[in-house]
């Protein structure tokens, strides 16, 4: 990404004068509070319109599956950062966000980017979805790329969020072209990698977002804003129930120290 040469700051989502506050063209109290979701005005923050029906289901429906998913690292770090410093959750809220990256969240826009990719390769060279996922994943594989959204330690058939975004997309009518691209990236796995790896939610997300219309670029920040709302459950959890101290005391426990000691360490003795 190249950095851009203007001099003048612009925005077209926000701007206020004594009177009003309007967002994206509209009036903040008289057309937004209290009329428009949380949901419909994420999506016309991002994008500049409020979202059809479609675009409504599927965006609250990814929110949902990708909110919630136990204590996985990025929650960890959160409630022990909480634990060490109780006064400040919106330090703990970001370590949990900082912890979100390419294995963590963060996969939901690399599997919308290979989406992307097949379905550029299907349009320019005439290919069916079966036969541009075969050539664009044989070029990840070449290229030593992990193929994203494909997967997982627990869910070894398709991860069970898979198959119910995929029928609230299909329930509300929303296109179905980068769910084909999905399936279709999942028939082709065996080929290039020589086992089967099932879709998980990772790759379900951008397949319904992206048929709703959700911009590519905006991928990362719909389990970004999903997981900040866990977060602060968690938070919230850790100060009436804390867990954070108890996490760092069993990670303790389990340590191996594998490295030097100076001569006479442990000699109980000296």
């Amino acid at each position: 990404m190249k950095i851009g040469k203007a001099t003048i700051p612009r925005s077209a989502i926000c701007t206020s004068d004594e009177h009003a506050i309007v967002v994206r063209g509209e009036d903040l109290c008289r057309d937004l509070i209290g009329k428009i979701s949380f949901t419909d005005y994420f999506h016309l923050l991002v994008t500049g319109r409020r979202p059809d029906a479609a675009a409504t289901a599927v965006l609250d429906a990814t929110l949902v599956a990708i909110a919630e998913h136990g204590l996985v690292p990025s929650v960890q770090a959160a409630r022990m950062t909480l634990a060490a410093a109780p006064d400040a959750m919106q330090g703990a809220v970001a370590s949990g966000l900082l912890g979100c990256g390419s294995v963590i969240l963060g996969a939901s826009e690399t599997a919308g980017r290979l989406f992307a990719e097949i379905k550029d390769c299907a349009e320019q060279r005439q290919l069916d979805l079966d036969a541009a996922a075969l050539e664009v994943l044989k070029r990840y594989r070449a290229e030593g790329r992990a193929i994203p959204g494909y997967g997982h330690p627990l869910h070894k058939t398709r991860d069970p969020r898979v198959a119910r975004l995929f029928e609230v997309a299909r329930d509300c009518g929303s296109d179905q072209t980068y769910i084909e691209i999905a399936e279709a990236v999942e028939r082709q796995i065996p080929e290039v990698l020589g086992k089967a790896l099932k879709l998980n939610v990772s790759a379900a997300i951008p397949a319904v977002l992206l048929g709703a219309g959700f911009p590519l670029q905006a991928l990362r920040g719909v389990p970004l804003l999903a997981r900040t709302a866990g977060l602060i459950a968690h938070l919230y959890e850790e100060l009436q129930q804390p867990a954070g101290f108890a996490l760092s005391y069993q990670a303790t426990r389990e340590l191996q120290y594998d490295g030097k000691v100076p001569d006479g360490f442990g000699n109980t003795d000296r």
